[in-house]
């Protein structure tokens, strides 16, 4: 071996690594945004639960045990509801995490020692449960007894009760198998599309379809129609095997999931192409698939509670459409919800596609020129 010819070749490959701008900014970002992600945005104690509260009895002790309950800042209140079925309706749609319910019996109730409150949870994020069992650890206070209740010489405090929606078992198959549709269709078909126009043009075959009578638009979509029932098939394939194999539960409309999962799979293919216009190779479009995949994973509530993020994360979270998709499948699976009632998610994977997609054409066809 000789020891020139091997510095030779060391240096050739420095000197392309330093022309190669997105290549160098991988190699300094990539590591850069995991530090941050996982050493800011990745919390495990939950804070900031939307929470509806139904107080029923609305006396001095209830009053004071809420307010015990938002001073530990895992809940903070986004409703009043007056009875508790409309709190569980309210967890339905998706509008709150957690309820808390207190009955209009409550001094009675304390004074007897029986359950003073209920927590309703949304049991389809398994870390919901976990933050609502802190929050029945808050102690009822009795010193200071409403005068409506019977007297007593030193009433007992109740206990707070946990109902757990959906997923009471606590099943983590439950939870991950919905967000695993997510997941397999971001990797997959951003990576796909993000490759396709980099690869026509390493095989010359972009010179031939700039010669044809295609339009940006034509071109753009023919190349992603095919990638969309591919799609199609991979989430058809989870919720067969997610059902056959792990009884994941499927309450709401299966069209409506099909729904959700297109939107998903435009916006990734959408995403896809907004890349391969600024990739220069497939090696280049390959970073930068894994650059948007870190965060659609770390940031979109698949693995991480959301609610334990800070404000600027979350921000962060809401621009991708992985985060939107997990609400939906959630809502639409495990809660039987309708994708009416999350109309919010759907236009933000509207606005997305439209602004991915545009981008990308309006990208390609100066390229053309």
């Amino acid at each position: 071996m000789n020891g020139r010819r091997l510095f030779a070749i060391v240096l050739k490959e420095l000197r392309q690594l330093r022309r190669d701008r997105t290549t160098l900014a991988m190699i300094v970002g990539v590591p850069v945004m995991q530090l941050i992600l996982f050493g800011y945005a990745i919390n495990f104690n939950l804070r900031g639960l939307d929470a509806g509260i139904a107080d029923q009895a609305n006396t001095s002790g209830s009053r004071a045990l809420v307010m015990d309950m938002l001073a530990t800042d895992v809940i903070k209140p986004v409703m009043a509801a007056n009875t508790p079925q409309q709190l569980m309706e309210a967890i339905r749609r998706g509008q709150i995490s957690v309820g808390i319910a207190i009955p209009p019996d409550f001094e009675r109730r304390r004074s007897d020692g029986r359950a003073v409150a209920q927590i309703l949870v949304d049991g389809s994020d398994s870390a919901v449960q976990g933050a609502a069992a802190q929050l029945a650890q808050v102690p009822v206070d009795s010193s200071a007894p409403d005068m409506r209740a019977p007297p007593r010489s030193t009433p007992p405090s109740g206990p707070i009760s946990v109902v757990s929606f959906y997923n009471p078992q606590r099943r983590t198959a439950v939870n991950v198998v919905p967000g695993l549709i997510g997941i397999i269709l971001t990797m997959t078909m951003v990576m796909f599309t993000a490759i396709a126009i980099v690869r026509e043009r390493e095989r010359g075959n972009m010179e031939l379809l700039i010669a044809t009578p295609l339009t940006s638009g034509e071109l753009m979509i023919g190349k992603v129609l095919p990638y969309a029932g591919i799609g199609l098939i991979q989430t058809t394939l989870v919720l067969l095997l997610g059902v056959w194999l792990f009884q994941v539960p499927v309450r709401g409309s299966v069209f409506e999931v099909y729904i959700a999962a297109v939107l998903l799979i435009i916006a990734n293919l959408a995403l896809g192409l907004m890349i391969s216009t600024k990739a220069q190779s497939q090696f280049q479009s390959m970073q930068m698939t894994m650059f948007i995949m870190l965060p659609s994973i770390l940031l979109s509530g698949f693995v991480f509670p959301f609610a334990g993020m800070p404000v600027i994360a979350q921000w962060i979270a809401e621009v991708l459409p992985l985060t939107h998709f997990l609400r939906l499948i959630r809502g639409v699976m495990l809660r039987g919800a309708d994708l009416s009632e999350m109309w919010i998610e759907l236009a933000a994977l509207a606005a997305f596609i439209m602004v991915a997609m545009g981008v990308a054409i309006t990208r390609f066809r100066k390229r053309l020129d």
